[in-house]
């Protein structure tokens, strides 16, 4: 079989222009011409250009596929196998790359810039992690999903302690309202409900009134934060949903 430039250029999706300059250094030179003088290229030229185009993309400068090609000890199955060992090894750099970006969003995730003492300290034996999932499904194609992982994926621990701080903060004057038998849908339990969801507003997502009802709900509904608002107060979980609820409808 005999080719002509053109034809090996489309063949091989290079250039004329990279062949005319392969024939110039001598890399690769076709060896017939026709009457005309037009290059024509042979199979073992076209295995040859496999071998550069396949060097050339490993990285290999010219001069050294010419060195590499023009070894007379050189087998084709040589060539194979050096570039089938750099493919390896930049595939395994790669995966190791792959792997310390997947790392950095984990951490970035799951807030994991905090080390160890602080996130004990911070939340305990209550991992976030452990209800990523669950919150994903739940909220994950939300707006306030996103927001939410935006803004906490930055906080220190100095951030985590003001958040936790304040929130006590608002569950203590909720306490001390229940405890001083306040209706939920007096003025006092409202703006504590109130400042309940700005909380959220400050630090996490925008809550407005209605996702805000729904929180409440999820306080007496999900036996999980029941029991966290009754550690606080015997009664505080219905409290603030009702409390939740008023709030809401003061604002409509």
């Amino acid at each position: 079989m005999r080719y002509t430039v053109g034809e090996v250029a489309e063949l091989a999706g290079v250039t004329v222009r990279t062949l005319h300059h392969y024939d110039a250094i001598g890399l690769l030179v076709p060896s017939e011409r026709t009457a005309a003088g037009y290059r024509c290229y042979t199979s073992e030229e076209l295995e040859r250009l496999q071998q550069i185009l396949a060097y050339r993309a490993l990285g290999f400068g010219l001069e050294e596929i010419a060195v590499l090609l023009d070894d007379p000890a050189a087998r084709p199955r040589d060539h194979l196998a050096r570039q089938r060992k750099i493919l390896g090894e930049r595939i395994a750099r790669l995966e190791h790359m792959l792997a310390a970006v997947d790392e950095a969003l984990e951490a970035d995730d799951m807030n994991v810039n905090l080390t160890p003492e602080e996130r004990l300290e911070l939340f305990g034996d209550w991992l976030p992690e452990d209800y990523e999932d669950e919150a994903y499904e739940r909220w994950g194609d939300t707006d306030a999903w996103a927001q939410s992982k935006q803004r906490t994926a930055r906080y220190t621990a100095d951030d985590w302690r003001a958040i936790q701080a304040e929130g006590a903060e608002i569950e203590q004057g909720l306490a001390a309202a229940l405890a001083d038998g306040e209706a939920p849908d007096s003025e006092r339990a409202m703006d504590l409900a109130e400042a309940h969801r700005q909380h959220l507003v400050r630090w996490f997502y925008d809550c407005g009134h209605e996702m805000h009802r729904g929180l409440g709900r999820m306080y007496v509904d999900d036996e999980r934060f029941t029991a966290y608002y009754e550690r606080v107060a015997p009664g505080l979980a219905r409290f603030l949903h009702e409390a939740i609820e008023a709030n809401a409808s003061r604002t409509a």
